[in-house]
């Protein structure tokens, strides 16, 4: 059994020599524990320090491209260096390496295809007290729609099983951490989540700038995560606002003109719920439309995930373009 050890990192030059430093060697369950950085484009010596520090494998990308993007390069090519498992966690030192055990457990033990380290946010003095609501309400929404129990839904210390990590796609460039939990869900994998303990903060986050901009960029992230993993759901609900709009503007409408003495035009009004109406039954011919869609891209995902299959049993190393592993 092979575990790899992945790091996304951008300009991680200061804070990857303290990340690298507390990762283990030897993990329970596992015969070889290697360890991955995946530069993404740093202007900094991030790649070269990594090399220094002993990473096994260090893959390079030419020009930033994402968080997303990288967590997804880092997986693939865990791949094709024979992980049976995937550990992926942050350049900035933020979570505990020795909870990695923890994380791994229930995938070694067949009990889960990915778990998610599960920080202790009341006690996490770095989180502001809107920060922390902000976190609850998100892994809220994240756990209705994905149909799974995951406490911590912005957290991104987790593990995955050979399998998950084949089937895991992310289409946002912001972040993987919900998107993949709401795929994760849709394709039936086992998800379950464990307490992990944090590190002091070392540096500012870079996917939190600002509130607003986290709340709009998480909020479109499970709205089109939604849409694309429930799109029959997601465009019938959106078609109900308008529709109990009209009628509720029809409903208006009649009881004026049986109990009451208002003789005053009410044409705006039932050419606003007309309006209404209209987009109500547009939006529901959406859902049937993206519905059927929905299926064919089932049936390319599952095409597709033979090929990688296949492809990861047989096939020689090849990087995605522009990476060059080393």
């Amino acid at each position: 059994m092979k575990l790899i050890i992945q790091i996304p990192c951008y300009d991680e030059e200061e804070t990857l020599p303290a990340t690298v430093a507390d990762l283990p060697r030897e993990v329970d369950g596992f015969d070889v524990v290697e360890w991955l950085v995946v530069d993404d484009g740093s202007r900094d010596r991030t790649a070269e320090v990594a090399r220094e520090l002993g990473v096994d494998h260090v893959v390079s990308v030419p020009e930033n491209r994402g968080l997303a993007n990288a967590f997804l390069l880092g997986l693939d090519t865990c791949l094709r260096l024979g992980a049976d498992v995937i550990v992926n966690t942050d350049a900035d030192n933020q979570y505990q390496a020795r909870c990695i055990p923890d994380l791994t457990a229930p995938v070694v033990a067949g009990r889960a295809d990915m778990v998610v380290g599960e920080r202790p946010i009341e006690s996490v003095d770095d989180f502001s007290p809107m920060k922390k609501r902000l976190q609850r309400a998100g892994s809220w929404v994240v756990r209705k729609f994905s149909g799974t129990e995951v406490r911590d839904a912005a957290s991104g210390f987790r593990a995955f099983d050979r399998e998950a990590a084949m089937r895991l796609q992310v289409f946002g460039k912001y972040s993987y951490t919900m998107e993949t939990i709401v795929q994760a869900g849709w394709e039936g994998l086992r998800i379950v989540s464990v307490p992990v303990e944090v590190n002091p903060k070392t540096r500012e986050s870079r996917l939190v700038k600002s509130i607003p901009r986290y709340i709009w960029r998480s909020a479109t992230t499970i709205i089109r995560s939604f849409a694309l993993y429930k799109p029959f759901r997601f465009f019938s609900l959106a078609g109900l606002v308008p529709f109990l709009v009209a009628l509720g503007l029809v409903l208006r409408y009649g009881y004026i003109r049986l109990f009451t003495d208002d003789v005053a035009s009410r044409v705006p009004s039932l050419v606003a719920a007309a309006v209404c109406m209209l987009v109500a039954v547009q939006l529901w011919m959406m859902a049937m439309l993206a519905d059927l869609l929905s299926a064919n891209r089932r049936m390319i995902s599952a095409t597709r995930l033979a090929q990688r299959r296949a492809a990861l049993e047989g096939g020689p190393f090849h990087s995605r373009a522009g990476a060059r592993p080393s």
